[in-house]
């Protein structure tokens, strides 16, 4: 995965109705965790801030320290590996939500808390920029 010169924008304007206002709070709220602008990655996600991770094999690649997309149906927030697991405090505070090994999926941000999910934002940054997983 790679960042682009694509618009943020252009990304963003392919959603319409409440779920676009979302998308700009979740922009919001991103910008203001990571201090870094958007770039549009793989021609739909926003992400912010840069990472390179290398695997015991050698092999590696670049991912945004932060980053989400928003959909037709839902908006997917990308954190770091098993946060689910290990920050089960956040987990059952958050308010209705999907969850798999690194993402976590939101149909309204109305029905979620939204300092439980800066929190993730937060806890998830910290990690990515220390290299350690955080266990709370």
């Amino acid at each position: 995965m790679s960042p682009s010169a694509m618009p943020v924008a252009e990304v963003l304007d392919r959603v319409v109705g409440s779920r676009r206002e979302e998308a700009d709070e979740l922009l919001a709220l991103h910008r203001e965790v990571s201090g870094s602008d958007p770039v549009v990655w793989a021609g739909r996600i926003i992400g912010f801030g840069e990472h390179e991770y290398t695997y015991e094999s050698g092999r590696g690649g670049r991912v945004p320290e932060l980053g989400f997309a928003t959909g037709a149906q839902r908006h997917t927030i990308y954190l770091t590996p098993d946060f689910a697991d290990r920050w089960p405090d956040l987990v059952d505070a958050l308010g209705p939500h999907k969850a798999s090994k690194v993402c976590l999926y939101l149909t309204r941000l109305t029905k979620i808390d939204m300092s439980v999910l800066r929190e993730f934002l937060e806890r998830a940054l910290l990690e990515t920029r220390s290299g350690e997983q955080i266990h709370s």
